[in-house]
């Protein structure tokens, strides 16, 4: 009987240590996904946030001092435009009606409405912000800032309002980190990666052949529509309903 009595006490104290370290491994487990999420957060808040608006800042000031710009804007200008033909003109407008604001945002808007009918709050919710609030800093920007655009030579394609930031570089940048947001935890996380490095290019290239942008409003629009994608996703968070599921 007191051997029996020894062993069931041995069984117990095993018991309660591997139920003690399933605990301590249940907290490592916990602290180091809270210490990942907290270094990635970081990593968001000073690469997707302060950089960005710091750069675009100084642009902002350096325009606003002088509505000329920077000394390299003017010549790549005119380095593309030495490369214009009929083809590339008529390319370049069809590209640049796809990376207007005029398409991408209704397209996020329709995105969103159909993300919410299948109750992805979040998601869908963080596209309409994303994408209003982008079209809306982009104009009142223009007001403020007042920058007339480029006229360097006779060109088909005109525009009324004013030129910085640009409206299609925030656009294509918008749309492509939200689509990269979307595509985040899917199969298709690289392909939408891919895309975007094509995409939001050409439509800059767009803007300079047509010669209805500077660089820096280029440079300065993506920026800001950086800096604001991932203010919101920091907000929203719309990959946590995804992260309990799996949870």
């Amino acid at each position: 009987m007191k051997i029996e009595h020894k062993e069931l006490d041995k069984l117990e104290n095993l018991n309660l240590t591997n139920e003690v370290e399933n605990q301590l491994e249940t907290g490592i487990g916990i602290t180091s996904k809270i210490g990942f999420s907290t270094r990635t957060h970081l990593l968001l808040i000073l690469l997707g946030i302060c950089l960005p608006l710091q750069i675009s800042e100084l642009i902002a000031v350096k325009i606003w001092q002088n509505q000329v710009g920077f000394p390299w804007d003017v010549p790549i200008l005119f380095a593309i435009h030495q490369t214009s033909q009929p083809q590339l003109d008529i390319l370049a407008i069809i590209l640049a009606k796809i990376g207007s604001p005029k398409t991408i945002i209704p397209t996020l808007i329709l995105i969103a409405c159909a993300l919410v009918s299948q109750r992805k709050w979040r998601f869908g919710i963080y596209l309409m912000i994303t994408g209003i609030g982008s079209t809306i800093i982009n104009l009142t920007l223009k007001e403020l800032i007042h920058r007339p655009r480029p006229h360097l030579w006779d060109s088909t394609y005109h525009t009324v309002n004013f030129s910085f930031p640009s409206g299609h570089a925030m656009a294509s940048m918008t749309f492509i980190t939200l689509l990269i947001v979307l595509a985040w935890k899917t199969p298709w996380r690289l392909l939408s990666l891919v895309f975007g490095i094509f995409f939001v290019p050409t439509i800059a290239w767009t803007r300079l052949y047509l010669g209805v942008h500077y660089p820096s409003d280029i440079l300065a629009g993506w920026l800001i529509a950086l800096a604001w994608s991932v203010t919101v996703y920091l907000l929203i968070k719309p990959h946590r309903n995804i992260d309990l599921d799996a949870g």
